[in-house]
Order: C-alpha cells, then sequence, then structure tokens
C-alpha cells in the first residue's frame, strides 16, 4: 500500500507517524511546499520575541529525522499542483527545478493546513509589512526586528497570534498598537470578559483601537503610517497582519472534494472526505461540536495532531474515530493566561440555549500562599442544567480550571456535579473549595434555589432605562465610597437584618458587594425574610466596574 500525505505540520505528520505504527510495510511519502516540518507553529511568536532564540528549538525534525525513525519519505520544498482522484495520481512540483512529475497513491491524505486571511489594503505589499504563519515568514520578521530596529509596530488583529505579536514585539522594546475592527479585543471571548485582556494590555503599555479598519498603509519605499478608517493615524516601522486564517482547500475543491458549511473540507467522524480512499485532517478540514453536532471550523494545533492521528489509524485498518471537540483553547498575553472551553454566552444564545452564566472571582490558591486571582465565567443550559463552557483569566491555575471544566463538559456535566468533584487540594496548589466547584455552587443555586445572578449589563440596561430597581450595596462604607453603581444604597450586609422595614418588598432588588459572595448572603437574607424578586450582580462590583470603567473599590474584601 503506498500511502502519499500533502502536508507536513502537525495533522499530516501524525498520520504518518500512527500510519508507519500500524502498518510497517506501507511505503508512506509526504509533500510539502515550504523547506520545514512537523514544526510548532504556535512558539513563532516567541521566536519573535526573546523567549526562544534557538531556530531549531521550532523545528526538531527534518526529513532525515522522519527516514531514520519512521522510515517515511518527506520531500520539502515540493508543492501538489493537481490530484485525479479517478486514476488515484498526484501533479508534483519541485520549486527548486521547476521539474514537475506525476506520483501515484492508494491513500491520499490532505492536511494543507491554513493560509493567513490577506486583507485588501493598499500598501501591504512593502517589505515591512507582515504575515506570520510559518518558519520562514517568522524567519523574516525576526530579521526585521533585530536589524531594522523599529521603535513602533501596528498589529492589525487581537486573536491569538494578534495578542502574542503583541507580546513579543513589546519585549523588544517596541510600541505596539492594536488595531481590531470587532466590539473588542479577542472577538472569540464574550465582552464581558475581553474587558479583562484589554485592560491588561494597556496595562503593559500596549495601545488598543476597536471598531476601527486599517484603510491604507503609507510611505516609501517603506510603510511608515497606518491610516484607519475613523481618520486615524498611526506611525508604525512595522506592521503585522494578523487578521486570521482561512482553510487552504484550493487543492481539494479543484479535485472535486466536497467542502462543508464552515468553508473547510467536510470530513466525517474517520476523517474521509466525499471521494473515496481521500481523507483530510488538520486546519483544511472542519471538526464538529461535540456540544451542538454541528460543523465548526476551529483551527487549533492540539485538534490537528488528533484528527491527523485519527486519518492515519483509519488509512491502515484501524478504528479510532473523533468524538467532536469543544474548540478549546488557551494562550498567554504577557503574564495573563486566556482560557476559553464549549460555547461562549453569545453562542449558546445564538444555538437557542436559554443561558444562565456566573462570574466567580477567586485566587487559584490561598492568599496566604501567593494565591493570585482569575476569573471564571461559566455558561450553563437553564433547561437541563448542563454545563456548556466557560472563559478563565487570570495569571496562575488557568490552565488547570480549563482543563477540569474542559473534562466535565465532555462527560456531559450538569452545574451540580461541579461541587462534588473530589479535586486535588493542598495549600501549595488549590483552595479547600476550587474556583470550579464555587461555580458549580453559584450556578446550582441559581437553577435549583432561586438564588438568581444578574449580569452587570443587565443591570446596566435596567438602570439607563429607568426601571424601578432597588439596588443594595452590601459592603463597609468604606468600600462603598471607593466607588459604586450608580444609585446603590449601602446597608452593610451586617445590619441588613435591622433595615428590612425599610425596603420596599415589591421591588426589584439587586444586592452586590465586590465580586459576589457577600451580595449572595445579603439575597440570602432577604429571600429568606419574604423577598421574592431578589438578585445578586455576578461578579460584583468588581465585574461592574470593569466593564463599564467605574472606580474599581478595594478588591478581597466581598
Amino acid at each position: 500500500m503506498k500511502i502519499v500525505i500533502i502536508g507536513g505540520v502537525a495533522a499530516g505528520t501524525s498520520a504518518a507517524a500512527k500510519a508507519r505504527r500500524n502498518n510497517e510495510d506501507a511505503q508512506i511519502i509526504i509533500f510539502d511546499a515550504d523547506q520545514d516540518v512537523s514544526y510548532s507553529g504556535c512558539g513563532l511568536p516567541y521566536y519573535i520575541g526573546t523567549d526562544i532564540e534557538d531556530r531549531e528549538q521550532l523545528v526538531p525534525r527534518n526529513s532525515l529525522f522522519f527516514k531514520q525513525k519512521y522510515n517515511v519519505d518527506v520531500f520539502t520544498g515540493h508543492r501538489v499542483l493537481a490530484i485525479e482522484s479517478q486514476a488515484k495520481t498526484l501533479t508534483v512540483e519541485n520549486l527548486a527545478t521547476g521539474q514537475q512529475f506525476s506520483e501515484v497513491y492508494d491513500k491520499l491524505v490532505i492536511a494543507t493546513g491554513a493560509q493567513a486571511v490577506h486583507l485588501p489594503i493598499a500598501g501591504s505589499d512593502k517589505a515591512n509589512v507582515f504575515h506570520l504563519r510559518n518558519v520562514v515568514s517568522a524567519d523574516r520578521i525576526r530579521r526585521q526586528v533585530l536589524e531594522a530596529k523599529p521603535q513602533t509596530a501596528v498589529v492589525v488583529g487581537s486573536g491569538f497570534i494578534g495578542l502574542e505579536m503583541a507580546e513579543n514585539l513589546t519585549a523588544r522594546g517596541i510600541r505596539v498598537s492594536i488595531v481590531e475592527l470587532a466590539e473588542h479585543v479577542m472577538p472569540a471571548l464574550d465582552g464581558d470578559m475581553a474587558v479583562y485582556v484589554a485592560d491588561y494590555l494597556e496595562q503593559q503599555g500596549v495601545e488598543v483601537i476597536v471598531r476601527d479598519a486599517v484603510t491604507r498603509l503609507e510611505g516609501v519605499p517603506l510603510i511608515n503610517k497606518v491610516v484607519l478608517k475613523s481618520g486615524r493615524e498611526l506611525t508604525a516601522d512595522l506592521v503585522i497582519l494578523a487578521a486570521g486564517v482561512r482553510p487552504d482547500v484550493e487543492l481539494a475543491q479543484q479535485a472535486g472534494i466536497e467542502l462543508g458549511p464552515t468553508g473547510a473540507i467536510k470530513v466525517n467522524d474517520r476523517m474521509q472526505t466525499n471521494i473515496e480512499d481521500i481523507y483530510a485532517c488538520g486546519d483544511c478540514a472542519e471538526s464538529y461540536s461535540l456540544l451542538t453536532g454541528k460543523p465548526y471550523y476551529r483551527p487549533l494545533g492540539s485538534t490537528a495532531n488528533k484528527m491527523g492521528r485519527i486519518a492515519g489509524d483509519q488509512i491502515t485498518g484501524g478504528n479510532l474515530t473523533f468524538r467532536g471537540g469543544l474548540g478549546t483553547g488557551i494562550f498567554k498575553v504577557f503574564d495573563l493566561a486566556v482560557g476559553q472551553t464549549g460555547l461562549t454566552e453569545r453562542e449558546a444564545e445564538r444555538e437557542g440555549y436559554q443561558a444562565v452564566i456566573c462570574h466567580i472571582i477567586k485566587p487559584d490558591k490561598p492568599e496566604y500562599y501567593h494565591g493570585q486571582e482569575l476569573v471564571i465565567k461559566a455558561v450553563a443550559d437553564k433547561a437541563s442544567g448542563r454545563v456548556l463552557g466557560a472563559q478563565i483569566i487570570g495569571k496562575a491555575g488557568v490552565d488547570k480550571r480549563l482543563d477540569v471544566l474542559v473534562t466535565a463538559i465532555t462527560f456531559g456535566a450538569k452545574v451540580e456535579d461541579l461541587f462534588h468533584l473530589d479535586l486535588a487540594y493542598a495549600p501549595p496548589f488549590a483552595t479547600t473549595k476550587d474556583p470550579v466547584m464555587y461555580a458549580g455552587m453559584v450556578l446550582t443555586n441559581a437553577l435549583q434555589w432561586d438564588r438568581r445572578l444578574i449580569t452587570a449589563a443587565e443591570l446596566k440596561a435596567k438602570l439607563d432605562q429607568g426601571e424601578a430597581v432597588q439596588v443594595i450595596d452590601a459592603r463597609v462604607a468604606k468600600q462603598y465610597e471607593a466607588g459604586h453603581v450608580e444609585g446603590a444604597h449601602n446597608l452593610p450586609q451586617e445590619h441588613i437584618r435591622d433595615e428590612l422595614a425599610a425596603l420596599d418588598r415589591k421591588a426589584l432588588m439587586v444586592t452586590y458587594c465586590n465580586k459576589g459572595v457577600t451580595g449572595n448572603a445579603t439575597q440570602n437574607i432577604l429571600i429568606n425574610h419574604g423577598f421574592r424578586q431578589v438578585l445578586n450582580l455576578s461578579g460584583g462590583y468588581q465585574q461592574y466596574a470593569k466593564q463599564f470603567k467605574q472606580k474599581d473599590s478595594e478588591a478581597g474584601r466581598a
């Protein structure tokens, strides 16, 4: 059997390795147009920055490695120009010589990956304007940074690559501005979580510009000015275009391979396309959501490796299948970790769920053991109680909580199940009740015990519309005076029982503290005394102030 794989990064090399483990006799060939294979694409921004000095750390394997270890023939600098599926042949070009030749296959794996989105911006062809897509492009950016020594840079786009580039250019002493067309940075997050990222970027000296777009790049012979749709002009010695990626499917389309609704190659759970003996995996193929069952496109290295392994297993007689994904992602921007899995609140509502959400603001471990605050936004389905997704931001412990929630969601956990998880505890690692457990407790109280929550956005909308809302600030006077929700009455929790007669039992009431705990305690007192319309502000005043840029009160005294 002859297996040919088009593409030699995450998915392609994973498919080759698994196929070889299953079958020692198969002939396995990889063609890749680039000069590097099996490299760490996710590490490229850190090579441009100061964390990775040696290029070989990103490209630890080459053609010789795959031949010696796996008996796989890897041809770099070879582009597949056409697929003839009926004859089972490929037309291949050696990019170094221009020679074209035919290659036959028994099984074909398409792992062509993704391409950077190229924006139609005048001036984007200049020598100091870059897309970051592979190691060669990273080499060019790094060379420009080290040799030209730019003082200012504009990064267009604020997804994973855009934010990581902002960090690493800043680490090189470059003054960075980010331009994002969407309402907020990191559009994959909900806005109430993205605000933490935006604030932290600004604290690190990065200028954040949202709801704006680049119209043209000016300068001769190099770009020195970026002009925005709003009319603003930014000085730039270097421009990084990071507006996202799209699946590289042109070759597949020309061969008659079906695309899915996402625009990526349509595959089943065995990575099979609509054409017999042709498989697709990685960033060129769509996967599907474990929660909705619908196709989605999430180009992630972890998913690409998984899909590649499944493809390699299937073409050699195995039975691995793809079980769906949650789109789990995590990245670092400076010292802040940002993770997301499952559905955001926005996505859950779009899918028809009646989403219930909470914001948990807790330290990753006890404060006396250097605990650092993290914020969890958890999303659940009101009808079933099932956990649908989570977004987590903090300087420590984000990955641990994210992976716990990924596992819980994967196995269909409901909100009440989170409290019952027997999670590891010792002061150097966690708190006695982990933030994940708190998320389960708060959502369970909201869904099953009428301890309902109101988000900062919902409260602000009611206040702006002049609705009758009795807002109770349950903190001490000093905290109230430092900053509070407009129109709130300061009734510290320890005095609330003495003030019940003065409260309007018919009014909608909202309680809050700094982060939610004391607000909930006050909510309990009121409900237990017969008040029926009592909501607790999710995430407390800290979340409200963060979203609406009010003066923060003293944190950590819920």
